[in-house]
């Protein structure tokens, strides 16, 4: 993480969230412990805790498809010999998406999607 710490957030966190799973480091809580180091990154590069609930952690968690199809697609990457990240991206990018526009609609006074 250092020797990468000028890159952007959201690359930090994919590739953290990545590199925990595949080389599984733990006998168990795996996935937990990437999802949850990952979004520490990403607030500790932002400089700030976010805001808005249903965080990037727990959307993952009542939807784990995307998440594994995004682990799968790394992993065969990096089977060929290349580090490519864009689907775990897509996915965070799309995450962060719904969590800070819960705070919208929280502002705005609507109801969470």
């Amino acid at each position: 993480m250092n020797e990468n710490w000028d890159k952007t957030p959201i690359h930090l966190a994919e590739y953290l969230m990545w590199r925990l799973n595949w080389i599984h480091p733990f006998f168990g809580g795996n996935g937990r412990t990437s999802r949850a180091a990952s979004y520490l990154i990403l607030c500790a590069k932002l400089g700030f805790v976010l805001p808005g609930s249903q965080t990037i952690p727990e959307q993952i968690v009542a939807h784990r498809e995307p998440y594994f199809d995004a682990l799968k697609s790394a992993d065969a990457a990096w089977q060929e010999g290349r580090l490519d990240l864009s689907q775990m991206e897509t996915l965070l990018s799309e995450l962060l998406a719904a969590q800070l526009l819960s705070v919208h609609n929280q502002a705005a006074g609507k109801q969470s999607s």
